[in-house]
């Protein structure tokens, strides 16, 4: 089919369009694409390694229900190991710590609530803190615990100044653990009642300054 005048200029100038721009446009095509596969790719890579994780998770809170200490310990350094990158990780080490806390097995308590400070990030490393806090209160390793509670996140100010208290009342700092726990008391919220009682209880504990 023959072209006329106009559409054969029309042709021309994409023909020079494209022999100036046509590399770049076809690399940028290339990099969307491959930017494409690789989101879909790692998008099915998470929810891969998030199911492998679930159903190791459920090893886990099925050893814990049966108390289980040694199951437990196992199927949890099995799923930090090959999934610690989910959030079952830390889930998982909270649980265990919980499970060999009350088996007496301070040390390897110790250890899963130190994995979850470490890889728990913001939404399970403070309750990891105040959880290993505890078990050093049972150490006596007072100073070690305090040294655990500072910064507290927004979120966790109330646990945090509690577990301040009992600390510091353990020290017969009286004075001191008086402050932690009414600032635990003033950052609570109005429906936590039962814990507010507690703290109320151990303030009343301390007797009048």
């Amino acid at each position: 089919m023959a072209y006329d005048l106009e559409e054969q200029e029309q042709l021309e100038s994409l023909k020079a369009w494209w022999k100036q721009y046509g590399n770049t446009v076809t690399w940028a095509l290339i990099v969307a694409l491959l930017a494409f596969a690789g989101w879909s790719g790692w998008n099915y890579w998470q929810r891969k390694q998030a199911g492998d994780a679930a159903v190791l998770y459920e090893q886990v809170t099925k050893a814990a229900e049966a108390r289980d200490a040694d199951r437990v310990k196992r199927a949890a350094t099995d799923l930090e190991d090959k999934f610690g990158r989910t959030a079952y990780g830390p889930m998982s080490a909270l649980t265990a710590a919980k499970v060999l806390y009350d088996a007496g097995d301070l040390a390897g308590a110790k250890t899963q609530l130190q994995w979850a400070i470490d890889h728990g990030g913001e939404d399970y490393a403070p309750l990891a803190r105040v959880r290993l806090a505890g078990v050093l209160l049972d150490e006596k390793a007072y100073d070690q615990g305090l040294a655990l509670l500072k910064d507290a996140p927004a979120q966790y100010e109330a646990l945090f100044a509690d577990r301040r208290g009992d600390l510091l009342a353990a020290q017969d700092k009286r004075d001191e653990a008086r402050t932690a726990y009414r600032r635990a008391l003033e950052k609570l919220g109005a429906t936590e009642g039962g814990m507010r009682q507690i703290i109320q209880f151990k303030l009343d504990a301390l007797g009048t300054a």
